[in-house]
């Protein structure tokens, strides 16, 4: 990628020396290195369980730049259980609709969140560095009460040996050189991940021929609050495709698509750039409104993933384990899930309730993950860009269909936006004796619905759940852990139509991040415990 500058956003870490500094090398059972979206759901999500973790970043906090700006319901939802998604909703910008375009011509539009009675919704754009923000503004939230989390600003880690049960970092600080040992190594280091590099692990995949020129631009503008979409657009400079999105503060976010064979100083002049953008907004508002352009960067699609997540004491999350093109909003949505999976079994696995093993799950799970993703931004990717004209002409003709008949519409493939991942088959799931709705089968994220004054995920917390709907249920132990009982007597409308479907009844059991092991028609404990174990990798 090429940038124009690189600011800092928020000073959210500054740099203070430690104590630990000048001592012997401290072992601590949870090192972070990133404090970017991954790394600080991850602190926040041990923290808050009592698990002590500590983050290092080369920066004193969040910059600004080409970065993230569209964040998923689901992630909405991790952060909303992490006590940090309603700052997120109010400053962000929401939206549910979508159009897609082909010339001039609106083929169609699309609703990802047709239906009522979700807290969140479908999607919000809010620039990556607010969202470091409310992630650290909850962290020290969670520190004054008690949570043992520390954030170290300005601590980059310049070497790194690995041994079978830790790891031993030097960090280099405005103060010099120090070392520290870490029970666990989370390497959220990003995509040129300097961990990745020290360990000489690879880094597979495809790079696009492709570039593309992306624009923040501010001003004041009446276009909706929409995902606009064009497929070979109308106006001079575009190249074959372009994107208009808004974000908080009279920010408009723009990628245009240039081809492969570029001269990329020459792109990033600031007058070429303006051209561009002119012939946008006069096509689009009849004129061209004053406006700055806040950050330009030249970009290529890469969709790689290391081979393994996992390696002894060491493990990767985020883009340093796997990267995408960001059509699709798929990268830091995609590394919040690997936090979201990761936390609750590191915490475990400390705590002595289960096995070093489970932390394998984290990356069979999270491969799989990256895998789905992988394939929906390459397909997309190959539908943006043919790469023959043979190639071209199918696209074509699918946009033609796609502006006349309803069922050409899913063929059309502008980016895949961010799903939840479904984790069905895989070993810490149990059965499912329930005829229920297919949402909520075992491997499933739990699907929201309105419950009493607010919504049911606000009662399932960071343990483990046994959820009962028109039946009655008790806690249950086995091997160290607790489901906790959650009764819902007389469920709403909404809740008995997605966890009960034509059942009578149904009790749910539910993991720390939400994700369903098992269901059954009636509460049976002896059942649960079993589901239990299988949850906690007690029969892997």
């Amino acid at each position: 990628m090429v940038a124009t500058r690189y600011k800092t956003a928020f000073q959210l870490y500054p740099y203070a020396k430690v104590d630990a500094q000048d001592a012997a090398p401290v072992r601590h059972p949870v090192v972070i290195v990133g404090g970017g979206p991954v790394g600080l759901a991850l602190a926040l999500d041990l923290g808050q369980k009592g698990t002590p973790a500590l983050v290092l970043d080369d920066h004193d906090g969040a910059g600004l730049g080409s970065k993230a700006i569209c964040f998923a319901k689901r992630t909405l939802d991790i952060a909303n259980r992490l006590g940090a998604s309603q700052p997120m909703v109010d400053k962000g910008v929401v939206w549910n609709v979508g159009k897609v375009f082909h010339d001039d011509t609106k083929l169609f539009d699309f609703n990802l969140q047709p239906e009522a009675g979700h807290r969140n919704p479908a999607f919000i754009n809010l620039q990556q560095p607010y969202f470091e923000k409310f992630l650290v503004d909850a962290i020290h939230a969670a520190q004054a009460s008690g949570a043992p989390i520390e954030l170290r600003g300005r601590n980059c880690v310049t070497a790194l040996e690995t041994h079978a049960t830790h790891s031993t970092l030097t960090v280099e600080t405005p103060d010099g050189p120090y070392q520290l040992e870490a029970d666990y190594l989370i390497a959220c280091d990003g995509a040129r991940s300097p961990l990745r590099d020290m360990m000489g692990l690879t880094f597979d995949g495809r790079v696009f021929e492709d570039n593309f020129l992306i624009a923040d631009v501010h001003m004041k503008a009446d276009f909706p609050t929409e995902r606009w979409f064009w497929f070979e657009p109308p106006f001079k400079g575009a190249g074959q495709s372009a994107l208009l999105h808004k974000q908080p503060d009279d920010i408009w976010r723009i990628d245009f698509q240039l081809g492969w064979d570029i001269d990329r100083q020459r792109e990033l002049d600031p007058d070429r750039i303006r051209a561009r953008v002119d012939a946008m907004l006069a096509s689009q508002a009849g004129h061209v409104p004053e406006y700055e352009l806040e950050w330009t960067s030249i970009y290529t699609f890469q969709c790689r993933r290391m081979e393994k997540f996992r390696h002894g004491p060491v493990i990767f999350a985020g883009d340093s384990a796997h990267q995408v093109s960001p059509f699709g909003a798929r990268g830091a949505n995609s590394g919040v899930q690997d936090a979201d999976n990761l936390a609750w079994k590191l915490d475990l696995v400390l705590k002595g309730i289960a096995d070093d093993s489970l932390l394998d799950t984290y990356a069979t799970e999270r491969e799989h993950g990256a895998d789905e993703n992988i394939l929906s931004s390459s397909r997309a990717t190959d539908f943006m860009t043919p790469k023959s004209e043979v190639s071209k002409t199918f696209r074509n003709a699918v946009l033609e269909l796609a502006g006349k008949h309803a069922f050409a519409r899913p063929l059309v493939n502008s980016g895949r936006l961010s799903v939840p991942c479904n984790y069905a088959g895989f070993a810490l799931f149990g059965e499912d004796a329930l005829d229920g709705p297919a949402a909520t089968r075992p491997g499933m994220p739990c699907p929201d619905a309105p419950h009493a004054d607010g919504f049911v995920l606000d009662h399932l917390g960071g343990g483990f759940t046994l959820m009962a709907l028109g039946c009655d249920a008790t806690d249950v132990q086995t091997d160290g852990i607790t489901a906790t009982a959650l009764t819902l007597a007389s469920p709403s409308e909404m809740l008995a139509a997605r966890y009960l479907g034509t059942a009578p009844a149904a009790v749910y059991l539910i993991r720390p991040d939400q994700h369903i092991v098992a269901r059954w028609p009636a509460f049976d404990a002896d059942a649960v415990k079993s589901a239990l174990r299988t949850a906690i990798g007690k029969d892997i």
